[in-house]
């Protein structure tokens, strides 16, 4: 065990967990039983004049590659503890370093601005000095929708945190804390009929589309609205920077101060490029430069609101601790979601995220997945920008004219031209995964990170429900993953040796995570089309190579279940996760590997879209009741129900074949495939015959499965 002391009191504990030295004996056995599979796979593929053997080759190559770079998260797992309690001991409250806090949003029809409020409410009422705290949010579609929400937040802004601090509430985001139905008293009733009052005053708002004249109560109100004049478009406007609360200036109603609070909206030019999130990033990077210029920062997505207000302390424990590196670049919390159903349908809990930054956090850290995480400003500064004068700080207001003028200037779409941001300063352009390639990029520059995971969830967002969503959202994933795969800069090779060789393999692990739709693709389709065609292409039931390959099939679901279990899931939800790994594999991995093969020979470009976070109350009762959602003629939806019913007919027709004919010792391993993949699409034909309601599979998508699988298994002739 590592600990950090100063006076006797450690700020932290680090200790390897438990599960190491079996995970590394595990891994040499599994590893040679991986080579000996592989071995006989080259030798069938050298005495054969069939493609099949081929095929199964790539596929368990695959597979071993994808393995062996995943044992790299499991060499060294860490587990933390911080003691805030000790914190006092190193440093006064007046003397914690300034906090800027950024939000980012960008369509308040698919990200609804009361969601980003709260978000913004629940850090605003950080136990932390106010003075010394900024909230700033990035809205990348410009809405004076989003920012009539911020001013009405900035009113009960001033309500909320004194009684949050005056009777010492837990949870002090507003929708959350009046959902967990807290003990009642006429305060609370009070201070409800606030919140509900203003929720309907942004969602009147949202739903008519604009502001009511009523709305606008004063000429400061006005002059920000005034902004949004004829030719204003959320991909053409100029940069608008709103100080909505200053903390010199503005107190809540006890007379203490208020932190600040800044709207900011960057400028678009329709003819320009722009980069999605990292790009609104470095936007806020530059405002709160010349705004406040706190030395920490932290990133959140609109729907991730603080569950615990003493979360910045955590992170102090270790980016205050002066025995630690000095190249502790930033604190990573995971990402928790409220909401999910008691099974989890869609894997949303993310226990194997878990166990990639726990993984991480024992070699040089885990990488930024986005939101939660907590930055020294510095990490972001690979040189000197002479516009930034944080001197500006020692005499002028955030209000002040010159401030202002200096913070719509660096907000500018051509600020960054001919300058080192994106690619040596700031957030990282590059990859539509800009959170991880940021994180991997800082890695290789010599930077450090940890990873803190509190009993107490530190940030909670909304569990996606809906599967076309959660697809469309794995695709963009998939091409951002194989842009950093493939950059000049490859985890494999630059990332190795800039690293450490384990680090390396972990970022090739989750950047060629796409590559998984090949073996799960392949395994979906062609033994069970064989079983159709009454082929045989693996080993009898009495051919010691069938066992090595269900102790290679048992071993790694094994171990991956045993994982789960170790970090508190269940059996239920462990089974819906690997469920929705393969349906991602055969759907949304598979889209998004093509998509970037069209991308990379300029045949085709993916574009960023805004993930809905919107859900209806159909959903919502269905999502309650476990079902999956489909309800939509998506092709990323085709495969998997082709596979469906593919897996489903060879199963029966291999279950004829045992009956008329006894012939089960060749097909054993094809049969135990198809009704393994069976099992598993029971949600598809669930939804395919059963189910009357609104998430059933489309008719015209069942038929056009259908005629798939037929067109399938008459062309499959080619390779039998």
């Amino acid at each position: 065990m590592e600990e950090t002391r100063a006076k006797g009191l450690p700020l932290h504990t680090r200790v390897l967990m438990p599960r190491t030295w079996a995970n590394r004996v595990f891994a040499c056995v599994y590893l040679c039983a991986i080579l000996a599979l592989l071995y006989h796979h080259l030798i069938a593929v050298l005495h054969s004049t069939s493609m099949v053997p081929l095929f199964i080759l790539l596929a368990d190559a695959v597979l071993a590659f994808m393995w062996a770079t995943s044992q790299a998260f499991r060499m060294c797992p860490t587990e933390r503890r911080v003691f805030i309690e000790h914190l006092q001991h190193y440093v006064k409250q007046s003397d914690y370093p300034g906090l800027d806090v950024f939000i980012c949003t960008a369509d308040p029809y698919k990200e609804p601005p009361m969601c980003v409020v709260n978000t913004a409410l629940s850090v605003m009422a950080y136990d932390y000095p106010p003075e010394k705290l900024s909230v700033y949010v990035s809205d990348d579609g410009g809405s004076q929708l989003t920012l009539f929400a911020f001013i009405e937040a900035a009113r009960f802004a001033t309500h909320w945190l004194p009684y949050c601090r005056k009777n010492k509430i837990l949870e002090r985001c507003p929708e959350a804390y009046f959902r967990s139905s807290p003990s009642w008293s006429p305060e609370t009733a009070q201070i409800k009929m606030m919140y509900e009052r203003m929720r309907a005053r942004v969602e009147n708002v949202v739903k008519r589309g604009s502001i009511l004249p009523d709305y606008i109560t004063n000429e400061a109100e006005s002059e920000a609205f005034s902004r949004w004049a004829d030719g204003f478009t959320p991909r053409d406007h100029p940069a608008v920077v709103q100080v909505l609360l200053e903390a010199d200036r503005d107190k809540d109603i006890t007379g203490l101060t208020m932190p600040n609070l800044v709207y900011a909206s960057r400028e678009k030019n329709m003819n320009l490029p722009h980069h999605f999130k990292a790009g609104a990033l470095n936007v806020l990077l530059r405002v709160s430069a010349t705004m406040t210029n706190a030395p920490i920062l932290l990133t959140l997505d609109s729907d991730m609101y603080s569950n615990d207000s003493q979360t910045p302390l955590c992170a102090l424990c270790f980016l205050l601790d002066p025995c630690i590196d000095s190249k502790l670049g930033f604190v990573q919390f995971p990402q928790m979601f409220y909401g999910i159903n008691k099974n989890d349908t869609y894997g949303a809990e993310s226990r194997q995220s878990e166990i990639v930054l726990i993984g991480m956090d024992g070699l040089v850290g885990p990488t930024y997945i986005g939101t939660g995480c907590f930055f020294r400003r510095q990490v972001f500064l690979g040189g000197s920008s002479p516009q930034l004068n944080p001197d500006l700080l020692v005499s002028k207001s955030i209000k002040s004219e010159e401030v202002l003028a200096l913070a719509h200037h660096v907000a500018g779409c051509n600020y960054e031209n001919q300058t080192s941001w994106g690619s040596k300063m700031g957030f990282r352009y590059g990859s539509l995964v800009e959170d991880l390639y940021t994180g991997y990029r800082l890695h290789c520059e010599g930077w450090k990170s940890i990873f803190c995971n509190p009993k107490r969830p530190a940030f909670l967002g909304k569990a996606p429900i809906n599967l076309n969503d959660m697809l469309n959202q794995t695709v963009r994933w998939c091409v951002g993953l194989l842009e950093v795969a493939f950059c000049e800069h490859s985890p494999i090779t630059f990332g190795a040796r800039s690293i450490n060789l384990l680090t390396g393999l972990c970022y090739g692990h989750m950047a060629l995570w796409p590559i998984s739709s090949i073996p799960v693709t392949i395994y979906a389709f062609l033994p069970q089309l064989a079983l159709l065609k009454c082929v045989s292409i693996f080993p009898e039931a009495s051919d010691p190579w069938l066992f090595l390959r269900l102790f290679l099939f048992l071993g790694a679901y094994g171990q991956n279940c045993l994982e789960f279990m170790l970090s508190g899931g269940s059996i239920q939800r462990w089974w819906n996760d690997q469920r929705v790994w393969m349906m991602r594999g055969l759907s949304s991995m598979m889209f998004g590997l093509v998509e970037y093969l069209l991308k990379t020979i300029g045949i085709s470009t993916f574009g960023f879209s805004v993930t809905n976070k919107t859900v209806g109350e159909e959903q919502s009762k269905r999502y309650d009741q476990g079902l999956f959602e489909f309800g939509v003629s998506s092709p990323l939806l085709l495969p998997m129900t082709t596979a469906a019913i593919i897996n489903c007919i060879s199963f029966l027709w291999g279950i004829a074949q045992v009956f008329t004919q006894g012939r089960l010792e060749g097909i054993l391993l094809q049969m135990f495939l198809a009704g393994f993949a069976t099992v598993n699409c029971w949600p598809i034909y669930e939804a395919i015959l059963m189910r009357t309601d609104g998430g059933k599979i489309p008719v015209k998508l069942t038929l056009i499965s259908i005629i798939l699988a037929w067109a399938l298994y008459l062309t499959s002739s080619i390779a039998f």
